[in-house]
């Protein structure tokens, strides 16, 4: 992959993570039983990119769609819960990826990622609110965050297997990714 391929492919990603979460907030609130809580389904570009990208590259897309998203009808306060769980879902979902390598599947990495997401958004209420009761609403925020989390995996599973430039960008980021590992085995 050129650098140009690159730089438009992170571009498109970014691009639809953004449209993605603006037509999601347009959405009315799907779950009467848990208020707040959100399908996540920018967060299927986000799965695409980690497992598409480079690290850097992969931060890049996240980072773009929380300014642009937030750039295009949000607050301060909803870009701060926007990045605590963003920032602590990634960490949490390449930390995973990386550790479980041949045990978990994108399915799996998707889950983590809902119920981190969840947690960075509540650790930013309970400092908001000043008192870490906020964290009693955690299992049914996470139950939710571990079903969308489940449903954003399939979907970017299929996505990346059905899709020829995201399938050929995987393959090239796994060979690329096995070779710098078998150089830190020797």
């Amino acid at each position: 992959m050129t650098k140009t391929q690159k730089m438009i492919y992170i571009a498109l990603l970014s691009a639809q993570a953004v449209i993605l979460g603006l037509v999601e907030r347009s959405i009315p609130f799907p779950f009467a039983f848990a208020p707040g809580a959100k399908l996540g389904i920018a967060n299927l570009i986000t799965i695409v990119a980690l497992y598409t990208l480079p690290f850097k590259d992969s931060m890049k897309v996240v980072g773009m769609r929380l300014i642009m998203t937030t750039l295009l009808g949000g607050t301060l306060s909803t870009f701060m819960y926007s990045a605590a769980g963003a920032v602590l879902s990634y960490l949490g979902m390449l930390v995973v990826k990386i550790i479980g390598k041949q045990k978990v599947s994108i399915i799996g990495v998707s889950a983590t990622g809902g119920i981190l997401h969840n947690l960075g958004q509540l650790f930013v209420a309970s400092s908001i609110a000043r008192t870490w009761t906020v964290l009693l609403y955690l299992p049914v925020l996470s139950f939710m965050g571990i079903l969308s989390g489940i449903a954003i995996g399939i979907a970017a599973n299929f996505l990346m297997d059905k899709t020829a430039v995201m399938r050929r960008f995987r393959i090239q980021y796994e060979a690329k990714s096995e070779s710098s590992d078998s150089k830190e085995h020797l």
